[in-house]
């Protein structure tokens, strides 16, 4: 017979337990708690970054050395009022908190040369360095992940060494170098070929072979297959030459309705073939729609486009991806997201590829106009002086400008994402998950796209904030050779100057640009692993 001890024990196991309830602010607790431990580290981090950088400005830099090689008859007056006016009678250390109190209060301070404030010279130096880092940025990370994945899924076939060989010339060479070969042959090369945009036929037979080379080692496949690449990558190209130079295009070009379609059509195909399958027929269908859709308002955009701004640019950027979702959503299926990922995207591009064709429209009348003088690459400054135009004009004129520096980057940036790609591509490639999904009869487009590709973005996330914040430092020979006003000129005028205040300006936007992104860093890693919790 039970004793009444192990009747009561049994009674409290086999009873209904309360249910817990779980609060949201206990789950976020741990979240938020991460966050502030790593931004209260990182403002310890940036202050003490701060205090070493003012100590060495002040320890390596007088102010005062113009003056002390002075002829002037009242040079000790004039050196009585700088000491006065920088408190340089006033021990560094307290000069440093005399500043860190300012920017406290919100005063960065001023240039004790031009007396402009720091805030104003950084409201005009970083927009003109977003304009220069951004594209050269997504274009550099962009191509160097594709091809960084390419070659790894190539690896040891000529592709891959001929992308090796050019990622070490490209990350061996000097930025002015490539720079000064841009200036001569990106720009007054092409200028000058303007005058009779005539090509060649044998550049015309050289580049097409080129061009049927690499899609053949880009794609791959079989002797048989390749040669069928290589056959129609050379005749496509010798085409659209052979047109380019028979019709003059390039003196006034435009996409065209043809352009636009085809274009369309090919990243329809193209996104589905890597997101979906060409087997999805609904995502497929889904795509083509959205990039018809956008061939067909080809017509009636151009009334749009009269008194275009850029708010309205990115207000219909927004209504493709709206449009693109709602297609992919009405062709239904089991899987909509799908669709609807592959529609917004090809929606986008066909979005922009319309907004390209309306630039070019204008490019006969800007090769025209009295300052540019059918030389359009400009190999300095961020626009044309003296010129005026509508919207599509100044867009245009801009472009001209970032197109050699944005180049000087990408060519630099390019060589180092690739390799990186390629490194973390092929030590993904190997791993035994790998295999088991290829085991389990998986596609080899789904182990590529949602199992290997994923994984090797990994080690990317830690380098690729760390640069973008970097960048925004300006790139200070680039900016220096094409004359380019941003932050790298701004940091070497005042280093030029012993000008303390715009120095620990710039400092403090990129340190606080790197504090930023080392926090951004953990959590790329938590969206790209599951393993990885930020609040653990």
């Amino acid at each position: 017979m039970a004793t009444p001890e192990t009747t009561d024990v049994e009674d409290a196991d086999t009873a209904p337990r309360p249910a817990v309830t779980k609060r949201p602010f206990a789950r976020s607790a741990p979240m938020l708690t991460f966050i502030a431990r790593r931004v209260l580290s990182s403002l310890l981090v940036l202050l003490g970054a701060t205090f070493i950088v003012f100590m060495l400005f002040s320890y390596s830099v007088d102010p005062l050395e113009d003056l002390r090689f002075s002829n002037a008859p009242n040079v000790q007056q004039l050196m009585d009022e700088r000491i006065a006016l920088l408190n340089l009678d006033v021990p560094p250390v307290i000069r440093y908190f005399m500043w860190l109190g300012g920017v406290l209060r919100g005063d960065l301070g001023a240039s004790w040369q031009t007396g402009q404030t720091v805030s104003s010279m950084l409201g005009s130096a970083i927009p003109s360095t977003v304009s220069l880092v951004a594209a050269s940025l997504i274009l550099a990370i962009g191509l160097g992940i594709l091809v960084g994945i390419i070659a790894a899924l190539r690896q040891y076939t000529r592709f891959d060494y001929a992308v090796t060989f050019l990622s070490f010339v490209l990350f061996s060479l000097p930025s002015f170098w490539v720079a000064v070969l841009l200036k001569l042959w990106g720009a007054i090369g092409f200028n000058d070929f303007l005058r009779d945009p005539t090509i060649a036929w044998y550049t015309i037979a050289l580049v097409s072979l080129l061009s049927g080379g690499l899609w053949s080692a880009i794609i791959g496949g079989v002797r048989r297959a390749r040669w069928v690449t290589f056959a129609s990558g050379t005749v496509a190209t010798a085409i659209a030459l052979a047109f380019i130079s028979e019709t003059d295009w390039i003196l006034d070009p435009s996409l065209g309705y043809f352009g636009v379609a085809v274009l369309g059509a090919g990243v329809a195909f193209g996104v589905v073939a890597l997101t979906a399958g060409l087997a999805n027929k609904r995502a497929l269908y889904a795509a083509l729609t959205a990039a018809g859709v956008g061939v067909a308002l080809k017509f009636p955009l151009q009334f749009v486009f009269v008194n275009a701004s850029w708010p309205l640019i990115l207000g219909l950027g927004v209504a493709a991806i709206a449009s693109g979702c709602l297609i992919g959503w009405l062709y239904g299926g089991h899987d909509r997201g799908v669709s609807m990922r592959a529609a917004s995207i090809t929606a986008v591009m066909t979005g922009a590829f319309l907004f390209v064709d309306r630039v070019m429209q204008v490019w006969y009348l800007y090769n025209r106009a009295p300052q540019i003088n059918h030389r359009p690459i400009s190999t300095i400054g961020a626009q044309t002086p003296g010129l005026r135009g509508d919207f599509w004009i100044t867009t245009l004129d801009q472009w001209t400008h970032l197109i050699l520096p944005t180049v000087t980057l990408i060519l630099i940036s390019f060589a180092g994402y690739t390799r990186y790609t390629r490194a973390s591509m092929l030590e993904v490639m190997n791993q035994d998950y790998i295999r088991t999904a290829r085991a389990k009869g998986l596609s080899e487009r789904v182990v590529t796209v949602r199992h290997a590709f994923r994984n090797a973005l990994i080690p990317l996330a830690t380098i690729v904030p760390l640069d973008v914040a970097a960048m925004f430092g300006g790139a200070i020979i680039t900016e220096r050779i094409f004359a380019w006003s941003g932050m790298g000129a701004m940091f070497m005028s005042a280093l030029q100057r012993a000008d303390v205040n715009p120095i620990m300006g710039h400092f403090l936007v990129i340190g606080s640009l790197l504090v930023l992104a080392s926090i951004l860093v953990d959590f790329i890693y938590a969206a790209l692993d599951p393993r990885i919790r930020v609040n653990a």
